[in-house]
């Protein structure tokens, strides 16, 4: 494709290596030819970089995989999934999987990106539930207030919760922000 129909969030390959599009801007300075201003992410490394492109300059749209693998355990830092469809079981370790360790439960149904057969990247659900392990009990008599108090997760993951919340409650949490959204049923 021509550099001019690259847009946000595409996978492009740059020197050999897929990179995610974070920003685009068409820009035509003065008398000189149009040109693409991108800000691109290595999805290898995770390294961003501003890459400047002719706007007639062709360049290589990624194909990636997509699947859907289950959660089955953790042994140290490295972390194993199934393909629900295949059975194909995979290893990631902490590094690849970031902050997604901390939302690890059994049964997490979570979506790899697969680049040339190796893992990419990383798709959680938008929220996941979990219990309360350790929270400063509830102060009986108190004047109602505004005030979170912080609260340790059965993944060992630290959020702030309300008042109310206390041990042993399963609670919602956002994976994008790792924030307290409600108490589960």
């Amino acid at each position: 494709m021509k550099a001019n129909q690259i847009r946000r969030g595409m996978i492009l390959v740059h020197n050999g290596v897929p990179h995610r599009v974070l920003d685009a801007r068409h820009h035509t300075p003065g008398n000189l030819r149009a040109m693409m201003q991108t800000k691109l992410r290595n999805l290898i490394t995770g390294a961003s970089l501003e890459h400047r492109f002719s706007s007639t300059e062709s360049v290589d749209r990624a194909t990636l995989e997509q699947s859907n693998f289950k959660y089955l355990y953790s042994d140290g830092s490295t972390h194993h999934f199934m393909n629900e469809e295949t059975y194909e079981q995979i290893e990631l370790d902490d590094e690849a999987l970031g902050d997604g360790v901390y939302y690890l439960i059994p049964e997490l149904i979570i979506q790899i990106e697969f680049y040339d057969s190796k893992p990419i990247s990383v798709q959680l659900p938008g929220s996941v539930e979990l219990r309360v392990v350790e929270t400063e009990p509830e102060m009986k008599g108190a004047t109602i207030s505004n005030s979170n108090k912080p609260a340790k997760l059965e993944t060992g993951l630290t959020v702030q919760v309300p008042p109310f919340i206390q041990e042993g409650d399963l609670i919602r949490v956002d994976t994008s922000e790792g924030k307290y959204i409600e108490r589960a049923k």
